[in-house]
This record gives structure tokens, sequence and C-alpha cells, in this order.
């Protein structure tokens, strides 16, 4: 977006704001509010909102609402996002909400793009238009280089409009550069993850550190991704994980190297880290090493996706079609749907009927002698 365009946007803003509502609009609004609150969301009990927001009957709730609907919303989205922040109806809307619905479609985002944003995080509206969302979007434009970027990080992070990005989003990419990450890298994990920028400078930097202790290359996406599963973390909650993974027989070498494969395999929660390790060692016999070199199959779903497959390896095993042969067994696992599809389903699905029952899980599986 061109400085030209946020300079209209600024002068349509001070031009909005010279308007007031006159006294009868605004008890017709009232009254509008009462009769269209009630017809409109009759599971909603009109008290929830006034409990929450004593003032929304003094105010011009018809020309909040109406706003919104000229934007595209729904009457599902007006409603989530005006229970979430019902002091919404307060508001001037030509003031205070059209301008911010404007200037963000200018930037790039569809209606649909806007009303998502904002059901799901109506405090947006909140933060001044001029002081914070347009320099929050400058940064952004000014560091991804496109449009297109900034509206795929605010709609992975929505909250990212609220925050201090010249503190933030400036000293943790600065603490990133002089660390030797490239800016096309540290543009793509902004992109990817955006919520790591918000995360404080010291957080960032103590992930730095023990990222690059491990050995990790500051040239790699995955530099990267440590970086992010590091600083996120608690220090008890990291220390709680690598225990879970020494409880299953992996040495420090071996969490490492799984880390090092996969640095996400960290973001894992400890009850599904205990789950999967635990199927995957008593049932499917595999070692400690298969999840050092393959940490991936911490993330599939054990009921959807692993169990059915291995309910269809078993088959195979009692019809003497395959070997049985765990690097085998992780291979399978880890192909996507279409191929094990095609290079499990369809070719052994004539010989053996039962492995299309057995993909849909209706089939025990009971582990591998």
């Amino acid at each position: 977006m061109s400085s030209q365009s946020f300079s209209s946007v600024k002068m349509n803003l001070r031009r909005s704001q010279s308007h007031t509502p006159p006294s009868s609009e605004r008890e017709r609004g009232h009254r509008f509010f009462r009769y269209s609150f009630l017809n409109s969301n009759p599971g909603t009990s009109l008290a929830q909102v006034i409990l929450k927001e004593p003032t929304v009957l003094e105010s011009d709730a018809q020309s909040v609402l109406e706003c919104f609907r000229s934007h595209g919303f729904s009457e599902e989205e007006i409603l989530t996002l005006t229970m979430k922040l019902p002091l919404l109806y307060t508001y001037d809307a030509e003031k205070k909400i059209k301008p911010k619905l404007e200037f963000l479609k200018s930037v790039g985002f569809s209606e649909l793009d806007i009303a998502r944003v904002l059901s799901s995080e109506p405090y947006i509206l909140t933060r001044s238009l001029e002081n914070q969302i347009i320099p929050s979007i400058e940064i952004l434009r000014r560091v991804l280089g496109s449009e297109e970027d900034v509206v795929k990080v605010v709609k992975r992070c929505y909250w990212i409009l609220e925050k201090p990005l010249d503190k933030l989003l400036e000293q943790n990419i600065d603490a990133l550069s002089s660390n030797g990450v490239p800016q096309s890298l540290i543009s793509k994990l902004l992109v990817i993850h955006p919520a790591v920028f918000l995360l404080s400078p010291y957080q960032v930097s103590e992930g730095i550190a023990f990222v690059k202790s491990l050995g990790f290359s500051p040239n790699s996406l995955k530099f990267l991704l440590a970086v992010r599963s590091v600083a996120r973390m608690s220090k008890a909650l990291w220390e709680q994980k690598l225990e879970t993974f020494r409880s299953c027989g992996m040495s420090k070498d071996d969490i490492d190297s799984a880390f090092k494969v996969q640095p996400m395999c960290m973001v894992v929660s400890v009850k599904k880290i205990q789950k999967m390790m635990n199927f995957y060692l008593s049932k499917v016999h595999l070692n400690p090493l298969a999840i050092r070199k393959n940490p991936n199959l911490l993330f599939y779903s054990l009921e959807k996706r692993v169990i059915p497959r291995c309910s269809v390896l078993q088959l195979l095993l009692s019809h003497d079609l395959i070997r049985e042969d765990s690097n085998y067994f992780v291979h399978v696992i880890r192909m996507n749907e279409e191929a094990f599809k095609e290079k499990i389903i369809s070719k052994y699905k004539d010989v053996v009927p039962d492995v299309i029952k057995a993909h849909k899980g209706m089939i025990e599986f009971e582990g591998f002698s």
C-alpha cells in the first residue's frame, strides 16, 4: 500500500470524527438494539450483554450493527464478536469501526478475512487506527515486502496488530540477524510462525543461545524452528518432556538427534509423547533409534492413522505377503494417504479384501509378534 493511500485513510478518519449522530437517531438505536438483538439472537440472553457492558442500552447500536452488515459480516459473526466484546455497541460506528474495516480492506484483506479475524479477536477494534494498527501494518510490510504476506501473518496471528511491534518484532529480528540468520529465513519464519516474534527478546535470545549450543546452523530453517520450540516453552515443561523421552529408553544423544532432525518434535504434548512412544515400543516393537531417526512419527494420529495402518500390515503379515521389518513399518506409517492407498490398499485388496476394513479401523490391531 502506498504512502498516499495511508494518508488518505488518515484524512478520512479525521473527517469522520467531525460527525455525531443526532439524538433522535440514537434514541431509535436504543429501541433497535433491544428489538434487533432479541429477534436476531433468540438463543442468547440480552441480560448477558447488559451484564458485561451496561452502557449498551445508551448506545447507537443500530449504526454498529448496520456497519458490520454493510462490510460483509454475517449475523453469526456479528453475534460472536459482540458477545466477546459488547463494548463495541457503544462505539461510534463511523468514527471507530468503519475506518478500521476500510483500512484493512485497503491493505488486501477480503471481507471474509476481516470478519473471521475480528470474530476471533475483536479487541483489535479497541486499538487506535493511527497509533497502532497502521504502524503495525507498515512495520510488517517493511519486513516482509509484500501485502500478501502481511495478510497471511495477521490471519495466522490475529493479536499481532495489538502488540508493540517496534519493540518486540524489531528487537527479535535484530537478535536473529546478529546471530547469522539470513533475512530471507527470518521473513519465512515470520510468515509461518509469527507468534515467535511476539515473545520477549530475552526468551528469543535464550532460545538462540541454546539452539546454537546444539550445533544448529543459522543458515537453515531448522535453526529457526528450533528457536521457536525452545523459546515458547517453559524450562519446567521442556525438562518434563526430556524426562518422558528418557523414561522410554532414549538417551540425551537420542533426544538431541531427534530434535535436530525435527525441531518441532518437542512441541508435542507430554501426554501424546507418552502415548505414541508406548505404542511404538510395545506394539510395533520399534526401538528408540527408530524414533531418533524418524521423530515425525510422534505427530500422527494414533487412532486415525497409525493403528489402522498397523492393522493392514498385520493382515499382510498373516498372509505372508510381507516380512516383518521395522524399517518397512516406519516407511508405511510415514506414507502420505494417497501413496498408502495406491501402494498398499489397491495392491493387496484383491488378495486380502479385509485390508479395506482394517484401513477403516474395523479390525483390531493386536500388535506385532
